[in-house]
């Protein structure tokens, strides 16, 4: 029994496994990086694993994009033999005496990636069978892909290491040893520092030999053995990094988007090298010199030529940037500018009037459509929602709205209803109810943002590309919004100044997207109508100065950079920047401002229709017979209230942090004050809200918000729209507008 354990402990296997745990915590890091992201404890809320367990290519989840997924993996596998073997492989002198020392190496330095890949499996196949739906023979089919690239891409590597890899039969003992005499390896050796003990390791078609003495070989002999290894790393590194960065450049090709996985694998291998390479140099002055290379990095990145910052498509950056200043907000909104503005809204109401105004001539309800963020998850509701209020009111909801408002994902679905909306007035034979709208605006966006990430937005973004004459860097921001037309059939294609002409004649409700101003936290309206009344309390028109200004009306603030030609779907961007998952857009400003997620500020759009209400609440009182505020949610509002007791230090040290990430909460309670208000404003009567709420089964109640939404998410959203929490809420909606 002793014996059995002593094997075992001095086993080749084992004793790569502990000296990895000891020596090499930042490779290790990797693998461990990985495993979390694949069970989704870490970027659980981002979607990161979908990455890995429903890869696409094409367009579709099958043995082809696994297939990649699995090549991707094998890079990883081959440079962390590489750069481990580098930096270890001298600490068993052994191995310079066995035919193929560096194979003989890979087959015992399995266990940490065959634990991976054995983990990976596992979870592909849950989740190909919980959340996909997809019938066991499918999963094991792209289990098999997997496999097969993987195969493949350590088959090629192995092809070319066989015939540039050299063993001790290879070399002769004799010749110019000099440089060889006073390397570190060699006085290592020699004095047998740094030697691990192995007595038995395991050889060709994994049987386990024993170790054997290599004390009357030459040590400089030994480590030319081992040296020679080291540029075949280096080639084989650097190819990696080269395909990384093609692939980047050729992001405008669906056929080269190979699936994130892959690229997230092959950016790990170039990591592992290079964490491999510092350590091999520098020694144990590796971690002052990581810190030293990121203190620089920093440093060197201030400088606009080393710092890529997104701009917003469409926008001249050439001209004078517009002052943002507190002064020169509040002189757009005079008096007369407001009055302006509003007049030319009222001429849009006006018209929709007309157009609402039941056939007896009584008063039309105005809907406000208001929609929360959510990722794919809420473009889909929203969609849902659109189709079967529009369709349950025979058309009537869409004639009855006149502003559409919200965040992320919810506003990315209602811009494609309005659009089809639109198009179906125009002539266009267009289904407004069909399935396959639901189905685009749920297709995938997470794997070719990320795809670009790790592609492109790591390194320094160099391809540009042309939009309305200027000229602008492509990376996550400008894949997106690729992807998302391809999604949508390049329909929402278009600037904000084409969609003015539709509201102007209340063909469309209008739309404003809101993104949140990162410098100062105000917001930033973006609409295709003059809107400089959205800016400040109507008290602070009336009385300049009494209350701040708490937005901007983007048309009015860059209007000498050509605000019109704004890109739509770079609008819809702008109010879907999630931090990290897409890039801040930076502005044409004096001093420079960005905009991100409106989620920010307003998750679910009431503050517009609160802030429209209130400006045009005369006209509203006497032209209609009251205002129906639909707020349309992807998520439920926070029911269960936590302890605090039993608490670690740790924990109460960071629990004032919580309540920064609790914005929904704090949100929900503003919100409910803004209608306490409005019901003042308008009174009982004239104010009606009806919430239409996703309620998601129990096994997806924790399900992340993210550009990727599974088919289990799409079944359930179906599910929900036809349940007895949604149903009623839509009963009640169509007889407001009867």
């Amino acid at each position: 029994m002793r014996k059995k354990f002593t094997d075992i402990l001095y086993s080749f296997p084992f004793q790569l496994l502990v000296l990895h745990l000891r020596g090499n915590l930042l490779l290790i890091g990797v693998w461990l990086l990985l495993a979390l992201i694949v069970t989704g404890n870490f970027g659980g809320g981002f979607g990161l694993r979908y990455l890995f367990l429903s890869p696409e290519y094409l367009g579709e989840v099958g043995f082809l994009s696994f297939f990649y997924v699995g090549a991707g993996f094998g890079g990883l596998v081959i440079s962390w033999n590489l750069t481990t073997y580098l930096l270890d492989a001298y600490r068993f002198s052994f191995l310079a005496s066995l035919g193929k020392p560096f194979a003989k190496f890979v087959l015992n330095n399995l266990v940490i990636p065959v634990s991976f890949a054995l983990l990976f499996l596992f979870c592909q196949i849950r989740f190909g069978l919980r959340h996909e739906l997809l019938p066991l023979g499918e999963v094991l089919w792209q289990s098999l892909g997997f496999l097969t690239g993987f195969a493949t891409l350590v088959f090629l590597v192995s092809v070319y290491f066989q015939y540039t890899n050299k063993d001790i039969t290879s070399f002769s003992p004799k010749g110019k040893k000099k440089k060889a005499e006073n390397s570190q390896v060699v006085r290592d050796i020699r004095l047998h520092r740094n030697q691990w003990r192995v007595d038995t390791f395991l050889s060709d078609g994994m049987r386990p030999r024993p170790v054997r003495s290599v004390a009357h070989y030459d040590p400089a002999f030994l480590a030319k053995i081992f040296q020679q290894n080291h540029l075949n790393a280096l080639l084989v590194q650097l190819f990696t990094l080269v395909v990384i960065v093609l692939l980047g450049a050729l992001m405008d090709r669906p056929v080269f988007r190979i699936p994130t996985a892959s690229s997230i694998f092959l950016l790990s291998s170039t990591v592992i090298a290079v964490g491999g390479a510092i350590s091999f140099w520098l020694g144990s002055w590796r971690i002052t010199g990581l810190v030293a290379i990121l203190v620089l990095l920093n440093f060197i990145t201030r400088f606009d030529f080393f710092h890529h910052r997104n701009k917003a498509y469409g926008l001249n950056y050439g001209v004078p940037p517009s002052p943002y200043q507190l002064d020169s907000l509040q002189n757009y909104c005079t008096q007369a500018a407001v009055d302006s503005d509003m007049a030319a809204t009222l001429e849009i109401l006006e018209k929709w009037k007309r157009k609402a105004t039941g056939p007896n001539g009584e008063k039309p309800k105005m809907v406000f459509f208001c929609v929360s963020g959510g990722g794919l998850k809420a473009a889909t509701w929203a969609m849902e929602v659109l189709q079967n209020a529009d369709s349950l009111t025979n058309g009537q909801f869409m004639s009855h709205t006149v502003l559409m408002s919200g965040a992320s994902g919810g506003m990315m679905g209602t811009s494609y209803f309005r659009e089809l909306a639109l198009r179906k007035q125009q002539g266009e034979p267009i289904d407004l109810y069909g399935p396959e709208h639901v189905a685009d605006v749920s297709k995938d966006l997470l794997n070719p943002v990320s795809f670009t990430i790790v592609t492109n937005d790591v390194f320094l973004p160099w391809a540009s590309f042309e939009r309305g004459g200027q000229r602008y860097k492509k990376d996550r921001g400008y894949i997106f919004e690729k992807a998302f037309n391809e999604n949508t059939h390049n329909r929402l294609d278009k600037t904000i100044a084409e969609y003015a002409q539709p509201e102007r004649e209340a063909l469309i409700p209008m739309l404003f997207v809101t993104p949140s101003i990162v410098n100062d936290g105000r917001r930033m309206v973006i609409s295709s109508q003059p809107v400089r009344y959205m800016m400040v309390e109507p008290a602070g028109v009336e009385g300049p100065g009494s209350v701040r200004v708490d937005a901007a009306d983007f048309r009015a603030l860059f209007a000498s950079q050509n605000a019109d030609s704004l890109r739509f779907t770079t609008a819809l961007r702008m109010n879907a920047t999630y931090p990290y998952v897409l890039p801040n857009v930076n502005l044409p400003s004096e001093p420079r401002i960005e905009v991100l997620d409106a989620g920010f500020r307003d998750n679910f759009g009431l503050k517009s229709a609160t802030r429209f209400m209130h400006v045009f609440k005369d006209w509203i009182r006497e032209n209609t017979s009251g205002a129906v505020v639909v707020v349309v949610r992807s998520f439920e509002r926070q029911q269960e209230i936590k302890s605090n007791e039993r608490r670690g230090i740790i924990e109460t040290l960071l629990n004032p942090l919580e309540i920064a990430f609790k914005v929904m909460s704090l949100q929900d309670y503003e919100h409910d004050n803004s209608l306490g208000f409005l019901y003042d404003l308008l009174g009982p009567d004239m104010l009606e809200i009806v919430r239409l709420t996703y309620h998601p089964s129990e096994e997806l109640k924790d399900s992340p918000i993210s550009f990727y939404i599974t088919n289990r998410e799409r079944a359930d959203i179906r599910r929900a729209i036809e349940s007895e929490e949604v149903r009623p809420s839509l009963e009640r909606l169509r007889e407001l507008l009867e």
